[in-house]
């Protein structure tokens, strides 16, 4: 069976691109933005077209000769307007299908009702309208799940981190709405086991595990780590503040805090039982298991995928950012190996961010990384996926990973609040360590800008150098 993945770098289409790669009876194609996103020992197990759902040509060639296409995309990061965006994305991806001759579109999306569904989950349930839109003409097989639980998860980094740092939490009303929270494993299972099941005519699939409220998952994710919260209702707590809460001790970022918040005012609840009429083999853990299997693969750094790997925004598609010859404004500074070698350099330089921190300066990383947070930006609790390996997409902190090669480069992409584009790049040569900040100011504010930070760049980029060629010494 020949099948498409599209979404392939984002959170669900990693793990979905694996499990099918583990299936002797597929070939397997990719539409990505950029296949440098796509790790190294996989480009060779698969076919890859670089483009997107808006352009005609390389979706046509894509298609072309797939019988099964999973669609894996939304645009919610891609501003306002991302509604539109992702109802002409929907209909140019069912023309295209139809034009191919493919027999089944699998798509995910999110349990709701139309009449109470806030923004977001309103923008998922027209996209499952549009590909079903022709049946007659092709299949579409819509899965709908509510909170999806697993490492790397929004929803599973909010509840972890708000368990975790917060003893007492005053809450607001809604977090007593109703949700099926699943697995992101058991969701992964579906979508693989809709390729060939046998299934008549358009269905919509809800799916879920017991329904619980957002207060419980919070109480019930404690229990799993052997704490004891306390939560305390209150009847008014404006959505702003809400959000504010959420980016100040979560990883996500206003816009997605916001959207989530708004989430929670409606019920997602299963409302059919297609899920068991024909996937009666899948029987979704319960809440507490998706929990223990979630912290399990983050204590022993198995983290294959996160909300944040990929998105609509232009700012987390790296495609084109990888050269920074653009760059009118520069930080340049270079540390000999010594005794280090280019391979311990560049491993020492991959372990930077996350919980390893930024080395002496890391309390001023922490407060650009608050400020940025306050803007509305990432912020420096974004963290990495695993401790001591990147792959080119990967988020580390307020970074974006722009391009990797082993051993010579690692260029960081600036995810933070700023007026311009700004890149961090760590050039190895055989005998030292060029690292520079490179800046394209946007207009007279981004100017006023690098020159008003440039006494801490001298502090924080000088010690930085030279602490990783330091580490790598110490790793010998």
């Amino acid at each position: 069976m020949k099948i498409l993945v599209t979404g392939a770098t984002g959170y669900i289409g990693r793990r979905l691109k694996e499990r099918l790669l583990g299936k002797a009876d597929c070939r397997l194609r990719l539409l990505v933005r950029n296949r440098n996103k796509v790790r190294p020992s996989v480009r060779d197990r698969v076919e890859i077209v670089e483009g997107d759902t808006f352009t005609e040509e390389p979706l046509d060639r894509a298609l072309a000769g797939i019988e099964v296409a999973y669609y894996l995309i939304h645009s919610m990061g891609s501003g306002k307007d991302y509604r539109d965006l992702d109802r002409l994305s929907a209909e140019n991806f069912r023309e295209a299908a139809i034009r191919a001759g493919v027999k089944r579109i699998i798509y995910l999306g999110g349990l709701g009702v139309r009449e109470t569904a806030s923004k977001h989950l309103l923008s998922r349930i027209e996209t499952g309208e549009v590909l079903s839109a022709k049946a007659e003409r092709i299949q579409t097989i819509w899965f709908r799940a509510g909170v999806i639980i697993g490492s790397g998860s929004a929803s599973f980094e909010i509840i972890r981190n708000l368990v975790q740092k917060l003893p007492v939490m005053v809450t607001p009303k809604w977090v007593n709405t109703l949700t099926q929270p699943i697995a992101v494993d058991d969701v992964i299972s579906y979508l693989a086991a809709a390729a060939d099941k046998e299934i008549p005519g358009n269905q919509t699939v809800d799916i879920g595990s017991a329904p619980m409220s957002f207060r419980e998952m919070i109480l019930e994710a404690a229990a799993v780590m052997n704490l004891k919260r306390l939560m305390i209702p209150v009847p008014v707590l404006s959505p702003r503040l809400s959000s504010y809460w959420l980016i100040l001790l979560t990883p996500i970022n206003y816009q997605l805090a916001a959207a989530l918040v708004e989430g929670l005012k409606s019920e997602t609840v299963v409302l059919n039982d297609h899920a068991r009429r024909y996937f009666p083999e899948i029987a979704p853990v319960s809440y507490r298991q998706a929990v223990r299997q979630a912290m399990g693969e983050l204590e022993d750094n198995q983290v294959l995928s996160r909300w944040c790997d990929s998105s609509g925004g232009a700012v987390c598609d790296i495609k084109d950012r990888d050269d920074p010859a653009s760059a009118v404004l520069r930080d340049s500074r270079e540390y000999p190996l010594g005794e280090a070698t280019p391979t311990e350099v560049f491993s020492a330089a991959c372990t930077l961010g996350g919980e390893h921190g930024w080395f002496r300066y890391h309390f001023l990383w922490q407060f650009r990384g608050l400020v940025d947070k306050l803007m509305g930006g990432y912020g420096l609790n974004r963290g990495r996926r695993v401790r001591d390996e990147l792959r080119v997409g990967d988020s580390l902190d307020f970074w974006k990973v722009a391009d990797l090669r082993e051993n010579k480069r690692l260029l960081l992409l600036a995810q933070m609040k700023v007026p311009g584009k700004a890149w961090l790049e760590f050039d190895i040569q055989p005998d030292k360590l060029i690292q520079t900040a490179h800046f394209l100011p946007n207009g007279l504010w981004g100017r006023l800008y690098w020159y008003s930070v440039a006494p801490l760049h001298h502090l924080v980029f000088s010690n930085l150098a030279r602490q990783i060629v330091l580490q790598a010494r110490r790793n010998r």
